[in-house]
């Protein structure tokens, strides 16, 4: 048989470079590269797999080395370890192996923390698959992109991206959108002509290449070169990685800022306090980088990964894929969310009610000729790969005595569906030889192409409408002696009927849209549907049903009046790609943080618009290419559990850096003024190091603690402005603790360096712990508001520990001395009424609930060309790493 790949050419070649392919016809193609039309044998292409390895332009596989890097990239870190070395070569050989034993551990536990939460995006990214149809040994079938090796026969339709460099064998009103690659806004038509030898990329127009986007029409092609290999794959892999910063991210970029600039000018303020009281200059230099090292939140980047790792679990239970950890943020603070009817409203069961003439009586003819009219190629068993209304169509039992007699008839072009002319049209030819064209698609566009409308058409299509119906019409115009077809032809039609489908609202939607509103999120509509269908669905389900704007609105307003209409609208009818991507980015300059949920190939540029785009599993591949979040149920429960998810990591994320940046500052502040008045360092470089890896250790637990309700009913968004007030507000009260430490270690226990160092030590390590509990949350704590057993059990484990430290046996060592009992009846009544004061200034900090910060950039995402390309890599990558 023809595709049994031992008639192949002994020479047959593993792969060919697309421009030199595109020069060949399409037969000597397949004859270098071994194959047929009827694709590679499964044992071939097994072979070539083993030979060129996956169709991946990256690997997904994580690795240690460039965790282990940003770990220890800290400047701070860096001058603390040469400081150290050249501390231990003066003869301060205990303190410097002591400093870089403590620099050690802590560095691993940010390793170890940040290198499992990469592990968890890599099984995470895992999961996200993405399909291509491949012929192989003549019969078609669904295969993973990175399974793709030259000389397999790929099927392209609207909508997918090109999975590999392709030489085209078929072209049914091909165009392809190339600008991914070239940088051109118009799409490419395509042929299967061969092109110049020596042509350039945007010159291939008998080829399609890996990256680009089916933009209209459909394709059969052989695969002439993956992976690297391909266009795509080379110019990917010339990029350095990267990726555009999310909202999350450039929070943490303004807060890293803030507290570089409270280092500085701490650790330059206690350096020079430090040399004018005449201290030994490397051990002024050690005591002020401690300092900087201890008002850093060394493991924050490791809290945040964590906690972002874990919520992606939970939210892989869920039924939510984040394409990147970040992301889950930039979810919980979504605010107006736009979404599709169909199978988020709606069941997604779409189903063929009736066939009926232009004045409403039931009548077999639209049905009929609907058959004829499908991008379905092929027999029955091709059903499933049609869109949803031609499977209902296909699929409904009034048209099972009709498949027949359609079968009978001979297509002889086919002009596929676009969202520009929103219908399909074929031209056939009947057994008696009359050659006819037949158009189906939106009724508003079908009737404004034919000519003497029947007075009741109309009628009967408003009926229809209000009563949630969609409906699809047909019309006819005979082509006697043609056999081409083009979209010039599409005039002058005969209304013949149309066929009415329903789908019914989701059972489940109202309880899930009640959920969205309670977390103050405004649901809007944007569907390609009638008016009158949406606003009836959107009724059905309690949605406002007005306003009502249509594409027709959107066209006639423009860009500076858009805000507002978008704004006040709850419903966007009859729209186009372009117009979705105008009112996700009208919503936008209002200042509200915007989703939009879609699953359709006229929904990948509005994705590409919002904050955050939402795809789901079975959604179009340049739909889920777009999207930063997938939805593997098409479910607004699942949704908003996600929302729910990316606010409990924000709200628990902030814990941390309220209550480090706090207490850090307060104690920094404190050994500042300690350094101005006392003899000795209040505390050494060492056991300031000691201190804040024990009190970092005891907060790597936050992201098991629960969160208010309250916290979760609203988005929050990074404000600086409020974390350097709490800061200002909170730090001095725990230094007045500290101070009271001062003076009673020396006025009543006439404490020496080491045991003042000691109390010091014990005192700000459980005031600074402890007060997790109150910044937590802004109840009354353990009262109205409890911490999570790990949280608790690891807060009052360190507390005890950082208690033994000084009686330890390696306590000597440290520069540490022990402590009366007396100091410890002591330390729990300052830590009683530290908690005490912290509850009091909670009440009047808070007597006010901040507004959420508006966005301050529009730009949330990043449009060039090369962060393109390594967001579309993703999708031809394998974790298993590149061959």
């Amino acid at each position: 048989m023809a595709s049994d790949q031992r008639l192949a050419p002994a020479d047959a070649e593993p792969g060919l470079d697309v421009v030199h392919a595109a020069a060949l016809t399409s037969d000597d193609v397949l004859r270098r590269l071994g194959s047929t039309r009827e694709g590679l044998s499964a044992a071939r292409a097994a072979d070539r797999f083993a030979e060129l390895g996956p169709n991946a332009v990256r690997s997904d596989e994580a690795h240690w080395l460039p965790v282990l890097v940003r770990q220890v990239r800290s400047p701070l870190l860096v001058l603390l370890v040469v400081a150290a070395v050249a501390s231990y070569f003066v003869g301060e050989r205990t303190s410097a192996v002591i400093i870089g034993a403590i620099l050690v551990v802590s560095v691993g536990l940010g390793f170890v923390n940040e290198y499992q939460a990469v592990r968890a995006a890599e099984a995470l990214h895992g999961q996200i698959r993405h399909m291509c149809v491949v012929v192989r040994g003549g019969h078609p079938a669904a295969v993973d992109v990175t399974a793709l090796v030259p000389g397999d026969v790929v099927d392209l339709q609207l909508g997918e991206i090109v999975p590999a460099d392709l030489r085209l064998l078929e072209v049914a009103e091909l165009e392809c959108d190339e600008s991914i690659l070239t940088g051109e806004s118009v799409p490419v038509a395509k042929s299967v002509e061969p092109t110049a030898p020596g042509a350039a990329l945007a010159e291939l127009t008998g080829a399609a290449l890996m990256g680009t986007v089916v933009h209209a029409g459909s394709a059969t092609g052989v695969v002439v070169a993956t992976g690297s290999r391909a266009e795509f794959g080379r110019i990917a892999q010339g990029l350095s990685e990267g990726e555009p910063e999310t909202e999350f991210q450039a929070g943490l970029r303004r807060f890293s800022v803030l507290l570089v600039q409270v280092a500085a000018v701490l650790t330059v303020s206690i350096f020079a306090i430090n040399l004018l009281l005449h201290r030994p200059l490397l051990e002024a230099l050690l005591f002020s980088l401690a300092i900087a090292v201890g008002i850093t939140p060394q493991l924050l980047p490791a809290v945040v990964s964590t906690s972002l790792a874990a919520g992606s679990r939970r939210l892989a239970e869920r039924k939510v894929l984040v394409k990147r950890l970040v992301c889950i943020e930039d979810l919980g603070n979504i605010q107006v969310l736009f979404t599709d009817k169909t199978g988020t409203l709606t069941e997604g069961q779409i189903s063929l009610t009736r066939s009926i003439g232009t004045d409403g009586r039931p009548d077999d003819a639209p049905l009929r000729l609907g058959l004829l009219c499908t991008e379905i190629i092929g027999d029955e068993s091709h059903a499933a790969t049609g869109n949803a209304l031609d499977v209902a169509m296909w699929d409904a039992p009034a048209a099972a005595p009709l498949r027949d007699a359609a079968a009978r008839v001979r297509r002889l072009a086919l002009l596929p569906f676009d969202h520009e002319r929103r219908l399909v049209s074929v031209l056939v030819e009947e057994p008696d030889g009359t050659r006819t064209l037949v158009a189906k698609g939106a009724p508003e566009g079908l009737l404004s192409r034919c000519t003497a409308l029947p007075a009741e058409a109309q009628a009967v299509l408003d009926a229809e409408f209000d009563a949630g119906s969609r409906v699809v019409a047909i019309a006819t115009r005979a082509m006697a002696g043609r056999d081409t077809l083009g979209p010039a032809d599409e005039h002058d039609l005969e209304l013949r009927g149309f066929l009415v489908f329903k789908d019914a609202p989701k059972a489940s939607a109202v309880d899930a849209l009640s959920r969205l509103a309670g977390l103050g999120l405004t649901v809007k509509v944007v569907t390609g549907d009638n008016a009158r269908v949406a606003a009836k669905v959107c009724g059905d389900l309690g949605l406002p049903t007005r306003p009502v704007v249509t594409g027709a609105d959107l066209d006639v307003t423009d860009d500076e009046h858009l805000p507002a209409l978008v704004a006040g609208a709850a419903i966007f009818a009859r729209v186009s790609p372009e117009h979705k991507a105008r009112i996700v980015r009208a919503q936008r300059r209002t200042g509200v943080d915007v989703a939009f949920l879609g699953d359709g190939v006229n929904d990948a540029v509005a994705l590409h618009a919002a904050d955050v785009g939402i795809s789901v599993d079975s959604a179009a591949d340049v739909a889920k290419d777009a999207a930063d979040v997938i939805l593997l149920a098409k479910d607004l429960h699942v949704l908003a559990d996600g929302v729910l998810e990316g606010r409990r990591i924000f709200a628990n994320t902030i814990k941390y850096v309220l209550m480090g940046t706090s207490s850090n500052f307060g104690n920094m502040f404190s050994a500042a003024g300690a350094s101005a008045l006392l003899a000795f360092l209040p505390m050494l470089p060492s056991q300031i190091l000691l201190n804040n890896l024990l009190y970092d250790t005891s907060q790597l637990a936050i992201p098991t603690d629960h969160v208010d309700p309250e916290q979760l009913a609203r988005p929050a968004a990074w404000d600086i402005h409020f974390i350097r007030r709490f800061m200002l507000f909170f730090g001095p009260i725990s230094s007045l603790f500290d101070f009271a430490t001062f003076a009673i270690m020396l006025g009543v226990f006439h404490a020496g360096p080491a045991q003042f160092r000691s109390g010091w030590f014990v005192e700000s390590l459980a005031t600074q712990t402890l007060v997790i509990f109150a910044v937590r949350t802004r109840r009354i704590p353990f009262f109205r508001s409890r911490p999570s057993v790990p949280l608790l059990a690891s807060a009052l484990g360190i507390v005890v520990i950082g208690a033994l430290v000084p009686s330890a046996p390696f306590a000597s060592t440290l520069g540490f001395g022990a402590l009366p009992t007396g100091f410890f009846l002591v330390l729990v009544l300052l830590a009683g009424c530290y908690l005490v004061l912290i509850e009091l200034g909670k009440r009047w900090f808070y007597r006010a609930a901040p507004a959420v910060p508006a966005r301050t950039t529009v730009g949330a995402r990043e449009r060039r060309i090369g962060y393109r390309i390594l967001r579309r890599a993703r999708r031809f990558s394998s974790a298993g790493g590149n061959r």
